[in-house]
């Protein structure tokens, strides 16, 4: 399951993706965030490690950000022969994630970020979340454009899946872009849907269906909530989540997740 590659406008994309949570210390990770500072963010030899072990685990696509400890721990890994695709976040801010100030992710220099990863072999930009979150859709409309001017497919990343699915139609232009990016788990955790029953997951589809985007799932293990064996059991049932996102902090984590998903 994800161990191929998505034939796309042109374009061949891994259908696995790793994650970069766990190296840039998300604070969603609560108190493992403080562990993972020390261990990989401000150690990016560590992070290029993890990198290693999973393009040796089949793994030919990671999620990068405009970061400089993120991008040597990159071109560590590349330097150890396992230069991947990368799909990169375009426009992420040092904005407090449990508490996101809008306004100030909106001023991000985002034609930056378009300029730097269009000189990697890059098939794919979204934009951050905390910008499409700020439901500022001339914005959007003008980083998406770009990107695509750049020869990249464009694509949106959102904290909040079910209430921008709902929006999107009404204030983009949907030939704009091609990918949505979504935290997706079978518990709903960070998703803006309080339950996940059977009945919610249907109702939720549609939208998703309705968009007819390819769908990226994220935060797939619920930030460490569950065990990769019942999420990827999950995952086996969904037929509607084209490529998935998962960030692992160890070496072994590495190893055992990937190992893991090819089994489903």
């Amino acid at each position: 399951m994800f161990f191929e590659d998505l034939e796309y406008k042109g374009k061949s994309i891994p259908q696995t993706i790793l994650g970069y949570g766990p190296f840039m210390a998300e604070l969603y990770f609560g108190h493992r965030s403080r562990l993972y500072h020390d261990d990989l963010y401000i150690n990016p030899q560590n992070i290029a490690e993890v990198i290693v072990e999973s393009y040796n685990q089949g793994v030919r696509a990671i999620n990068l950000v405009n970061d400089p400890n993120l991008l040597k721990a990159y071109d560590i890994a590349c330097d150890e022969g396992c230069e991947m695709k990368v799909i990169a976040t375009i426009g992420k801010s040092d904005v407090d994630y449990l508490n996101p100030n809008y306004e100030v992710a909106k001023e991000v220099d985002w034609d930056e970020d378009i300029e730097l990863f269009s000189s990697y072999d890059c098939p794919v930009m979204l934009v951050d979340e905390f910008i499409t979150d700020a439901y500022d859709w001339k914005l959007t409309s003008k980083i998406l454009a770009e990107i695509n001017n750049s020869g990249s497919l464009s694509g949106l990343v959102t904290a909040f899946p079910s209430r921008t699915a709902d929006l999107i139609p009404e204030n983009l232009d949907m030939d704009l872009f091609d990918f949505f990016m979504i935290p997706f788990n079978s518990l709903s955790y960070m998703m803006d849907i309080s339950a996940f029953n059977e009945a919610q997951r249907e109702d939720f589809k549609q939208k998703l269906l309705k968009l007819n985007k390819k769908v990226i799932a994220t935060r797939a293990l619920a930030a460490g909530v569950l065990q990769p064996k019942e999420a990827f059991t999950f995952f086996k049932k969904i037929d509607y989540i084209d490529l998935i996102a998962i960030g692992v902090a160890k070496v072994s984590e590495a190893s055992e997740d990937f190992s893991l998903l090819r089994e489903y």
